[in-house]
């Protein structure tokens, strides 16, 4: 059983957040009820294989047919049922002989929101981005896919960056530009329907002894979904940084957290607060238009962090890392409310916002279909049985001579122990006499 560490004081309301790990595995954990309570592992997904690293994932928790999508270290990229975990279909990133080059690997998924309404249930579009800089843009059919539906077509690739390593990719609100950034690489946006580069950040000058830095980003995120232009990036020199594309290319502002790399960002619903957090396991919140530090999160972690995440519904965010717990916080009083150990290094988390606490959402209409044939034929099953159960003849009574030669053999038996038990207490005197016998 997970280890739970809970608060007398805090509750959490109901949630639903899906767990990746450095073996590949998927947990489901939920907090139930309308009440507040306590977070449980309800579900865990896939087999303990070190190959099969969850690196990214990305969800889209619609009302209808959720989805869910993850890239792992072997280069295959899966979309499942957030649901019940079942697999709709998987691709590699490396082709078919599944070689990977060297020290490539992905770095960031996003798998689309908007899709054309007769093709919504159909297909899916994910974007894919590789450490060396690749950037894929696919389109790829369901197997139920109906015939009239378009046809798989020859996925968008370009080259994100001339030299370095990219460290992530994000898709703002509008599903329109793309972010990337990395180790000697600028942060840079890109169309992502004409693949052009539209803007790119200018290098830092060099310090008041002429030594140049190259940058090293780690972490991204929008500050609104409704606005492209503005966010904020973290550092590996544990700086955070607010870009502006319309003001200019160097940062609005910057300052410094702490002395460990950043490690995880995300902005607030409110669109002016980011949650920041380190390599040193420092969780904090920060007004970025000042850079005021609002406050850190009690509770401390005792492993670097690897993401958080707010909940677009309720005032919680959660964290994830190596020291192995989901920790789940309020965002108003910045108080622990629960933390679930996971057993392993934590590489990622998402939230399933359609999650009410109640009733598990429907995963899929072919699910539904499916499920309904098969109640169709239990319920014809169930008949078939109830005609059966009435043509069995009912049991008859047993005769009172049978019932007389039975209380015979329970007598003939009872005798036949008294005999034996007497023939026992005789033998047992016996050897006592003889043993006296042998003394005197």
């Amino acid at each position: 059983m997970p280890r739970v560490i809970t608060n007398e004081t805090y509750g959490c309301p109901p949630i639903r957040a899906l767990t990746f790990d450095s073996l590949g595995l998927i947990k489901v954990t939920e907090a139930r009820g309308k009440e507040r309570g306590t977070p449980t592992v309800v579900n865990t997904w896939g087999e303990m294989n070190a190959s099969r690293c969850v690196l990214a994932a990305s969800m889209d928790d619609r009302p209808s047919n959720p989805l869910l999508a993850v890239a792992r270290k072997d280069g295959n990229v899966e979309v499942l049922n957030p649901c019940n975990g079942d697999l709709h279909f998987a691709y590699s990133l490396f082709g078919d002989d599944g070689s990977s080059p060297e020290d490539d690997e992905v770095s960031g998924l996003h798998l689309f929101r908007k899709q054309k309404d007769d093709q919504a249930e159909r297909s899916s579009t994910l974007l894919t981005c590789m450490k060396k800089g690749d950037v894929s843009l696919r389109t790829v059919k369901f197997p139920y896919a109906r015939d009239d539906s378009t046809d798989e077509a020859a996925p968008k690739t370009w080259k994100a960056c001339g030299s370095g390593e990219v460290l992530f990719g994000k898709v703002d609100g509008s599903e329109n530009f793309g972010l990337f950034g990395g180790k000697r690489v600028e942060v840079n946006i890109w169309d992502l329907e004409q693949c052009t580069k539209i803007w790119s950040a200018k290098s830092p000058p060099k310090d008041n002894l002429g030594i140049f830095t190259p940058t090293w980003f780690t972490c991204a995120a929008f500050l609104s979904n409704e606005d492209h232009r503005k966010f904020a990036t973290g550092t590996k020199s544990h700086q955070v940084r607010l870009y502006d594309v319309s003001a200019q290319r160097r940062p609005v502002l910057s300052f410094d957290f702490h002395e460990t790399a950043i490690t995880a960002i995300t902005e607030d619903p409110d669109g002016h607060t980011v949650y920041v957090g380190n390599a040193s396991a420092d969780l904090a919140a920060f007004d970025i238009r000042t850079g005021k530090l609002l406050g850190n999160f009690l509770g401390k972690c005792s492993g670097s962090i690897r993401s958080v995440v707010r909940h677009p519904h309720h005032p919680v965010i959660a964290s994830c890392g190596l020291d192995r717990y989901l920790r789940v916080y309020d965002v108003k009083t910045r108080q622990l409310i629960s933390a679930v150990f996971l057993k392993q290094h934590l590489t990622g988390l998402v939230f399933d916002s359609g999650f009410s606490g109640e009733e598990i959402a429907v995963a899929n209409t072919v699910v539904e279909a499916e499920t309904e044939e098969k109640m169709t034929i239990l319920e014809d099953d169930d008949e078939e049985d109830e005609d059966k159960t009435e043509e069995v003849p009912v049991k008859k009574k047993k005769s009172k001579k049978e019932k007389r030669s039975r209380d015979k053999v329970s007598e003939k038996g009872e005798k036949i122990d008294q005999v034996r038990s007497k023939k026992i207490r005789d033998h047992k005197k016996k050897t006592k006499k003889v043993k006296l016998t042998q003394e005197d």
